[in-house]
């Protein structure tokens, strides 16, 4: 069975055809080929000639010409020599990987008569390079891993006897990269594939495409941001934790391995927002990870921090669906989130557990105090909802299995 992915799927539906390049990113083995495969069953539903189509993975070895600029654009030539006029479509996956990539894709979009989908693991590469050759004549759409939602969907679909209680359970440990669920690995199996994937993320899309020499302090910067996802970023909090483990690293240093953990898709940075003042406040971010999965790997378990990754679900959730995402602030207190889509804002504050009155008054307190009339959610793990004065109360489950919000 494959999974649609409709919410992606659509987003590149309202542009298929037209004389804009779609590029889809994400971090690796997130499903991105996949999506770029559903794209091509798509123009085919639609009547596009196979003949039409030209679909490359550069990350393979089985390519049919050399990973050259020149190769690639003879390619190109001779399918648009044999839809003799007609529109062809060019499906280029892992395009980061052909050198100098955005000059033929600059060249094609220029040249021929042609719809262009690519796919990238460096969400800055891309960005930054078709916004220097393509500005304005590109969309971005960020994949991520299987949100809870899509797993359940896939375990209903394939006749499970699982609760959504289970399926929980094992999401919130293993995480939403689609080859664990697709092949219902065990815990064990799963954790050796995460490690695999944190490894390759961390030598191919870090150390090798930055060149950075020191890797054991990577390194150590990298699982000290895993292990503070959700956590408000401070540069002089890494550099004690460095000292305290004999190492010493710059500032400018620091941030540049900041931005390599961003540009691999692997850390998601959160801005804060004045709610008060409607602006986003620069330089004051939260970070979360992609994947909740990457802390097991860190850490052998989901249950240290739990609050934090449920944080980090809820935040994942909200992105999948189109919303912009910030950290709230309102005269000194903090709201976890803040989401906008248009002009339409909602706010959801996220615990374990409503314990106590102190917590229910913290968590329901903080949002009361928002003067709109915009929608508040408090999402928990609680099995009985306490929602009060307007303010929704969500078992985290439903909240997740919610399609809109």
């Amino acid at each position: 069975m494959v999974l649609q992915r409709n919410q992606y799927l659509d987003q590149v539906k309202a542009f298929m055809h037209q004389d804009i390049i779609k590029v889809i990113t994400g971090i690796r083995r997130c499903g991105k080929s996949m999506l770029l495969s559903l794209i091509r069953d798509e123009l085919l539903q639609q009547g596009v000639p196979q003949s039409h189509l030209l679909m490359v993975n550069f990350e393979s070895f089985q390519l049919e010409f050399e990973k050259t600029l020149k190769a690639v654009y003879a390619a190109v030539q001779a399918l648009v020599k044999q839809a003799a006029g007609s529109k062809v479509y060019l499906l280029f996956d892992e395009i980061q990987e052909l050198e100098h990539w955005e000059r033929v894709i600059n060249a094609c979009q220029i040249d021929f008569n042609c719809d262009i989908y690519l796919t990238g693991s460096n969400a800055y590469l891309l960005s930054s390079e078709l916004s220097t050759y393509l500005s304005g004549r590109y969309i971005e759409i960020p994949v991520y891993p299987f949100s809870f939602r899509e797993v359940w969907e896939y375990w209903v679909h394939k006749g499970t006897t699982s609760t959504k209680e289970q399926a929980f359970e094992q999401y919130l440990i293993l995480g939403g990269m689609p080859f664990i669920h697709q092949n219902v690995l065990s815990q064990e199996n799963a954790r050796v594939y995460l490690e695999d994937v944190f490894e390759s993320v961390l030598v191919k899309d870090i150390v090798a495409r930055n060149k950075v020499r020191d890797i054991e302090t990577l390194r150590r910067i990298l699982v000290y941001c895993v292990a503070n996802s959700g956590r408000t970023f401070s540069a002089s909090s890494i550099v004690k934790y460095l000292k305290n483990e004999h190492l010493s690293v710059s500032l400018d240093t620091l941030y540049r391995y900041i931005e390599y953990f961003k540009a691999s898709c692997l850390v998601l940075p959160v801005n804060r927002f004045d709610i008060k003042g409607k602006e986003v406040l620069r330089f004051q971010q939260k970070l979360y990870l992609c994947d909740h999965g990457f802390r097991h790997v860190v850490f052998s378990s989901n249950m240290r921090d739990i609050e934090l990754v449920l944080e980090n679900l809820v935040l994942l959730h909200l992105l999948q669906y189109g919303y912009k995402v910030f950290v709230g602030q309102l005269d000194g207190r903090e709201i976890d989130f803040v989401a906008q889509k248009g002009e339409r804002l909602l706010y959801v504050q996220v615990c374990y557990l409503l314990a106590g009155e102190e917590t229910r008054e913290r968590e329901f307190g903080n949002l009361e105090k928002i003067r709109d009339n915009f929608p508040k959610y408090v999402v928990s793990m609680d099995p009985i909802r306490q929602s009060r004065n307007g303010i929704e109360h969500y078992h985290i489950i439903d909240f997740l299995l919610s399609k809109a919000l």
